[in-house]
């Protein structure tokens, strides 16, 4: 899988740019605030269907236009295919070789694993940034998964503003039970897709970051509802374990005007020898394991679909030292991967491939 030409039209500062890449190394190279983070944002947001850096699409077009076309011609599923994408007025429309897709269809074409420096974190954030990890990973291979999500947010939202509104209006409580049994039924089936994928993960991961950290052990649990006896039970048991914690915490809802049922409080939790990595991690401990869980994220896709995904690695390679780098590096050397760097630093050397350099939002 790889992307062989995109065009972009308006897209953040490109105006009208057109480049081809190596099915392997890229290196995009040039100054800070040229480009080279939104082209690796245009790639990624034709995989994906969302950027990863904003969640205003008006942000998207260039300051002069009114709408911006994303378009890439890329060798997926053994065959080329093309995938266009229009901006406008903060709507999104997508076409896959000129048949109108929805753009959370966008992944069954093309698929990128992002690397970036805020991931470097992944360990020592809060929950919100692993589940979000977890989340668009899973999405990637398994569409229902998306709508399950999309679900779930409507639901939540709905008994958010329930809870934070009856009293003021005490027939909202009439619907109240609904919203709440459909949270119960959507967690049970996430839980379920939640727990195969960490377990996948966590075995993928602990093999990587043992050859990375020289022995070191990675563990990775799921933390969920609390009453979940077994998050791999079946549906039906889960939901019924949900559905006891909803019962026993409706009057707490009531009174703090929050949801707190639901897979909306997940976690993953991360242990490196046993001991919490969060808590108790150093700083490369806790980067080794985020690069392990994301090299991991790699190697699953390519157990799902029999090739590589695009991976995207943005401006991480500076901030690891050179032995993270030289691992990195090594372990990449299959599939197609984009870099960005402010100079190339002989990477291009190291990897093969293409070089680029981006200067006011232009290919050189």
């Amino acid at each position: 899988m790889n992307v062989e030409k995109i065009e972009l039209n308006g897209f953040r500062n490109f105006e009208w740019e057109t480049a081809e890449f190596s099915s392997h190394t890229n290196v995009i190279f040039g100054k800070n605030a040229q480009g080279k983070t939104n082209l690796l944002e245009a790639i990624y947001l034709l995989s994906c269907g969302h950027s990863f850096r904003t969640s205003g699409d008006r942000e998207l077009v260039h300051f002069d236009y009114d709408s911006a076309q994303l378009m890439a011609q890329v060798f997926s599923g053994g065959r080329q295919q093309n995938i266009r994408m229009e901006i406008r007025a903060g709507k999104k429309t997508v076409q896959v070789n000129s048949v109108r897709k929805a753009v959370g269809d966008l992944a069954d074409t093309l698929k990128t694993v992002l690397f970036c420096p805020e991931d470097l974190s992944l360990v020592k954030e809060g929950p919100q940034v692993r589940r979000r990890f977890l989340d668009t990973a899973i999405s990637q291979s398994r569409p229902a998964y998306r709508d399950l999500q999309k679900s779930y947010r409507e639901y939540y939202i709905q008994k958010k503003q329930i809870l934070k509104d009856w009293r003021d209006i005490p027939s909202l409580l009439d619907t109240l039970d609904i919203y709440s049994e459909g949270i119960c039924r959507l967690s049970a089936k996430i839980i379920r897709y939640r727990a195969s994928y960490i377990l996948r993960l966590a075995q993928e991961a602990g093999k990587i970051h043992r050859e990375f950290a020289k022995g070191e052990d990675l563990a990775l649990q799921y933390q969920t509802i609390s009453t979940v006896t077994d998050p791999f039970a079946s549906e039906k048991q889960i939901y019924y374990e949900i559905c006891d914690h909803q019962e026993a915490h409706r009057k707490a809802e009531l009174e703090s005007g929050k949801c707190l049922t639901g897979t909306h409080k997940d976690d993953l939790a991360i242990q490196i020898n046993g001991r919490d990595a969060k808590a108790f991690a150093s700083q490369g401990q806790t980067r080794t394991a985020a690069l392990s869980m994301k090299l991991a994220e790699r190697e699953i896709v390519l157990q799902e679909n029999g090739e590589y995904p695009v991976l995207l690695l943005d401006d991480v390679l500076s901030e690891l030292d050179a032995q993270r780098q030289e691992f990195v590096l090594n372990r990449i050397s299959e599939g197609q991967t984009f870099i960005t760097c402010c100079a190339d630093d002989n990477i291009s050397r190291r990897t093969g491939g293409r070089v680029m350099q981006v200067q006011e939002g232009r290919f050189l």
